[in-house]
């Protein structure tokens, strides 16, 4: 079935071989069937997947998200005010619904992140974080 990390996975392998017009015509199809905003230029792991299609999804052009992760309905990974960089997040996480995961921060591997909770600092691996702002609330074994 037809989603948002399908057409987003289309728009980055054109933008890839550079062809100039066609990722942008999808992404703004991602944008108006699934209100996601998902640009060809980040990079999603392999195995990366989407709830409920990737409804309200809205990442930052630079983002990295590593492999195999779940990230829910009206997430948004992006920067902050002030800085350059984007989140960095690992393998094997897994975003909650309604989670902002903001700033130049590394999400390491194996990480849980709760629903709505705003991620602003760094998460080492293992853990499970949740709250505004997102505090390590279990270790994960």
């Amino acid at each position: 079935m037809l989603n948002a990390y399908h057409l987003y996975k289309l728009s980055n392998k054109l933008y890839r071989w550079k062809i100039p017009f066609f990722p942008k015509i999808i992404k703004l199809m991602c944008f108006l069937i699934y209100n996601s905003s998902l640009p060809y230029q980040c990079e999603l792991g392999k195995g990366t997947r989407f709830a409920y299609s990737g409804i309200g999804v809205v990442l930052h052009k630079r983002t990295r998200i590593g492999a195999n992760c779940t990230i829910g309905t009206n997430v948004t990974i992006g920067g902050k005010s002030g800085h350059y960089e984007v989140p960095v997040i690992g393998d094997n996480v897994y975003i909650a619904t309604g989670a902002k995961v903001l700033g130049p921060i590394i999400i390491g591997d194996n990480v849980t992140i709760g629903a709505n909770a705003v991620v602003i600092k760094n998460i080492p691996s293992n853990v499970i974080v949740a709250g505004i702002p997102a505090k390590i609330i279990k270790y994960k074994e």
